[in-house]
């Protein structure tokens, strides 16, 4: 699979990331599937192409598919940053790749936000790359600004 034509992002995204100054779900995930971080500041570094191109690489949850995203990360980091990305080693079986278990942290946030919690069949529904951000939102105690809206987005909430 080819790149995006245009940034990856959902509806919910587009106040907070339209113009790229924060980190789209879309480069969350490969981040985190290819196990690199980088600071917002670092992010911001980036010139709005680089931001734009990486926003636009896939979110299959398959490494040899785009290995690719990486190679460019470094590269963009090294010229425009001075800097390399940290790696870290990416969790082994994340919650959200469990298809058949609504995580323990989407229960909590759902209750929290005044939702009912999706049944585990509506969560198996989603798909992978869907699961993963409502797991990405939900890692904190506090329930993020995007939860919400992320979970009418999926059809989880009215």
């Amino acid at each position: 699979m080819g790149l995006h034509e245009t940034p990856l992002m959902f509806d919910f995204e587009l106040v907070s990331s339209e113009d790229l100054t924060y980190m789209p779900m879309s480069v969350r995930f490969n981040l985190d599937r290819f196990g690199l971080r980088i600071s917002l500041a670092q992010w911001q570094l980036l010139p709005h192409a680089d931001r734009v191109l990486l926003a636009r690489f896939p979110v299959d949850d398959d490494v040899a598919i785009e290995p690719n995203f990486d190679h460019a990360l470094f590269e963009m980091m090294r010229t425009h940053a001075n800097v390399e990305p940290e790696w870290f080693t990416p969790e082994a079986e994340p919650a959200w790749r469990d298809a058949g278990t609504v995580p323990e942290a989407l229960a909590r946030h759902s209750a929290l936000a005044g939702l009912a919690t999706p049944s585990a069949e509506r969560w198996g529904q989603l798909d992978p790359f869907k699961r993963y951000i409502l797991a990405k939102l939900t890692r904190k105690s506090e329930v993020s600004h995007d939860f919400l809206p992320a979970m009418r987005e999926f059809g989880l909430a009215e």
